[in-house]
C-alpha cells in the first residue's frame, strides 16, 4: 500500500483521544482499518490544557491503531474544537481577469472573503462558500468557465485561537506525526453522519462531546452557522457523581451502563447498585433516581442548542431537523427529549458511506475521527494545487486544496 492511501483521522476530545486509520478504495471510497481510543488526559472543554498528557494519549491512541491496521502512521488530519471557536458570515467580490471565470478568480474572491481584520491571537481556520454570484446572477455553486466581469461569494469563516491551533500541532509533531490539516470537529462529523439530502433541505447537526457541544447549521446545501457550547458529557457525569455521591470513575461508568434521559421508558421497580466514596458500603438505588439526575441536565443542553437556533433565524429552513451525534447521545431517550425541546425531527447519527470496520465504528461517538479520516481522503483524491488556508502549521503551512472548498459544501 502506498502511504498515499492511508488516511489517518485524530480526534482530540475532553474525555478520549481517538486515531482512525482508513484506506482509499479503488472506487474513491473509505474503507476503516484500524482504530485506537484512549481515555483524554490533557484536554479540557476541546483545548490543550497539558502538553505532556495530551503527547501521551496521542501516542496511546496512534500505536493501538497501528497495531490493528497493521501500518505506520506519519500525517493525521486533527480536529479542533472549543468554546475559542467563531464562525460568522462574510462576502468578497473581485474583478473576473479574462471575462471567464479561472480558478485564479475563485481563489482571489475567497483571499478577499477571509481577508478581515483579525486579532492577532485568532486565524482563519475554514472558509466555506455559500454560493457564488456571476454579474448579479446568483445561486453559483461551480463558477468556473462561466462568462462575466465581476464575481463574488457568500461564505462562512471559521476562525479558531492560534495558540489552540498550534498546540494540537505541537503535541502531534512531538509524536512524530506531520499534522495535514487541523479541521473544525463538527465539520468532519457532518461529513460523516450527513446526508447530501439532509444538507440541502436544512438542517443542524448538534454534536455533544466531553467537554463541548458543537452546533452547525446547514441551509441549500451550505454551512450558514457554527458554535460551540461549553457544555457536555462531563457535566452529566459530574451532576451523577454529586447527585449519587459516588466517585467520578463509577459515575462515568453508571451514566454508561444504567443512563436514561427519559424517565419514561425506565421500570420503576428497576435498581442498581452505586459505590460509595470514603469506604462507606455500596447502595442499591431505583434507577429512577439516575433518570431525575440526567433528564434536567440533558434539557439544559438542548434548551441552550433550541436557544442558539432561534437566535440565527434559520429554524424555519430546517426542513431535516436535528441529527445528534456524539458519545453522550448513546445514552436512552436522548432523541426524545431532543425532540421535545428542540421541536423538530431528531435521529441519532452515526458515520456512514464507509466500509472495512464498519460495526466497530458505528458508534456516535467515533463519528468526528471517521469524518476526518473522510475529509482527508478528498483532499489526498485532490489533484488541483495547493491553496494556504490556514497561516502557520506543521512545517509552516497548512494548505487546502481548491477544489475542496466545492466540494465541502455543495
Amino acid at each position: 500500500m502506498s502511504g498515499q492511501e492511508i488516511i489517518a483521522g485524530l480526534d482530540l476530545g475532553s474525555t478520549k483521544v481517538c486515531a482512525i486509520v482508513g484506506e482509499k478504495t479503488e472506487d474513491g471510497g473509505v474503507d476503516i482499518i484500524g482504530v485506537g481510543s484512549v481515555p483524554s488526559k490533557g484536554l479540557k472543554k476541546g483545548v490543550v490544557v497539558n502538553i505532556e498528557s495530551t503527547v501521551q494519549s496521542i501516542r496511546a491512541a496512534i500505536e493501538q491503531a497501528e497495531a490493528m491496521a497493521g501500518v505506520d502512521i506519519n500525517t493525521v488530519y486533527a480536529g479542533i474544537a472549543g468554546s475559542h471557536v467563531r464562525g460568522f458570515n462574510q462576502e468578497g467580490v473581485a474583478a473576473i481577469a479574462n471575462r471567464e471565470v479561472d480558478h485564479a478568480d475563485v481563489l482571489r474572491v475567497l483571499e478577499q472573503a477571509k481577508a478581515i481584520p483579525l486579532p492577532g491571537d485568532r486565524q482563519v481556520l475554514h472558509v466555506l462558500p455559500q454560493e457564488f454570484i456571476v454579474d448579479e446572477q446568483d445561486g453559483i455553486r461551480e463558477p468556473v468557465g462561466m462568462s462575466g466581469v465581476r464575481l463574488e461569494v457568500r461564505a462562512h469563516i471559521v476562525t479558531a485561537a492560534t495558540t489552540s491551533v498550534q498546540n494540537i500541532i505541537k503535541c502531534a509533531e512531538r509524536c512524530g506525526l506531520y499534522v495535514a490539516e487541523v479541521v473544525l470537529q463538527p465539520l468532519a462529523s457532518s461529513d460523516a453522519v450527513l446526508s447530501e439530502d439532509e444538507k440541502e433541505i436544512g438542517v443542524v447537526l448538534i454534536d455533544i462531546g466531553g467537554g463541548t457541544t458543537d452546533v452547525m447549521i446547514y441551509v441549500d446545501g451550505a454551512v450558514v452557522h457554527t458554535s460551540v457550547i461549553p457544555m457536555g458529557g462531563i457535566n452529566l457525569t459530574n451532576d451523577i457523581a454529586t447527585g449519587l455521591r459516588t466517585p467520578m470513575a463509577e459515575a462515568e461508568r453508571i451514566k454508561i451502563k444504567y443512563g436514561c434521559a427519559s424517565p419514561d421508558l425506565v421500570d420503576t421497580e428497576e435498581t442498581m447498585e452505586v459505590p460509595s466514596v470514603g469506604g462507606r458500603p455500596a447502595r442499591v438505588v431505583p434507577r429512577q433516581l439516575l433518570c431525575d439526575i440526567v433528564e434536567p441536565r440533558v434539557e439544559e443542553f438542548f434548551s441552550a442548542c433550541r436557544h442558539v437556533i432561534e437566535e440565527t433565524g434559520y429554524g424555519s429552513m430546517l426542513a431535516s431537523g436535528a441529527v445528534i451525534t456524539g458519545g453522550s447521545t448513546l445514552l436512552d431517550g436522548m432523541s426524545d427529549v431532543a425532540e421535545r425541546v428542540l421541536g423538530l425531527p431528531v435521529r441519532r447519527g452515526h458515520a456512514v458511506a464507509v466500509g472495512g470496520l464498519v460495526d466497530v465504528v458505528r458508534s456516535p461517538a467515533y463519528a468526528t475521527a471517521v469524518g476526518l479520516v473522510k475529509y482527508g481522503a478528498r483532499q489526498v483524491a485532490d489533484e488541483l494545487p495547493m491553496v494556504d488556508v490556514l497561516e502557520g502549521g506543521s512545517a509552516g503551512r497548512l494548505g487546502r486544496k481548491i477544489g475542496q472548498w466545492f466540494r465541502e459544501v455543495f
